[in-house]
């Protein structure tokens, strides 16, 4: 079944907020409707499995890593219908055209990613995908310290904060990153 109109989709928040799992709810949707579907990640998200995106929570669906937005275009079935991007925050910014050109075209593009990198600040392309979607869907994690809304993701070093001029892009999960709130989330300079 073909979309009439093609749209973009965003679900962002910090780590642990359900991000993967509400797009894999979205995607057995859309399965179940007999819609063609095609999920992506970054290569450089070996977590779990390389060939599956899966939620913290153990809920998978099938993906094709991939190391950058040209090479999803190079990977697309002409009758895919849905494209869904996992981990979005780590491309390049020309998966924000790659988002534009597939929506253009009338495909359903479901978008799952980091809003913040762990300083606090805006992460990759999030920002612009943000922007061109029709539909942004912000999640929050409950903070470890408080059981508040957490909105942030803490990295630790040595059960520590990670600094300021650490790397941004390190891969992980409940090791390295907790779910904080504004007040409890730290970034020493």
């Amino acid at each position: 079944m073909k979309h009439h109109h093609g749209f973009i989709e965003v679900i962002t928040g910090s780590m642990f907020c359900g991000k993967t799992e509400e797009l894999i709810r979205r995607l057995r949707r859309a399965t179940i409707a007999q819609q063609k579907v095609q999920v992506f990640k970054p290569a450089i998200d070996n977590r779990y499995d390389v060939m599956k995106v899966t939620s913290h929570s153990g809920y998978e669906f099938q993906a094709t890593p991939i190391r950058g937005a040209a090479e999803l275009m190079q990977s697309l079935d002409d009758e895919t219908t849905v494209v869904a991007i996992d981990e979005a925050q780590f491309f390049d910014e020309q998966i924000v055209e790659v988002a534009d050109m597939l929506a253009e075209k009338g495909i359903r593009v479901i978008i799952a990613g980091l809003d913040m990198d762990f300083r606090g600040e805006p992460f990759g392309p999030m920002p612009q995908l943000m922007a061109k979607a029709e539909k942004v869907d912000k999640l929050h994690a409950i903070c470890v310290r408080c059981g508040e809304p957490a909105s942030r993701s803490q990295r630790l070093v040595d059960g520590k904060p990670a600094r300021y001029n650490d790397p941004v892009v390190i891969v992980g999960a409940s090791e390295i990153y907790e779910a904080r709130c504004r007040r409890h989330h730290e970034v020493p300079r």
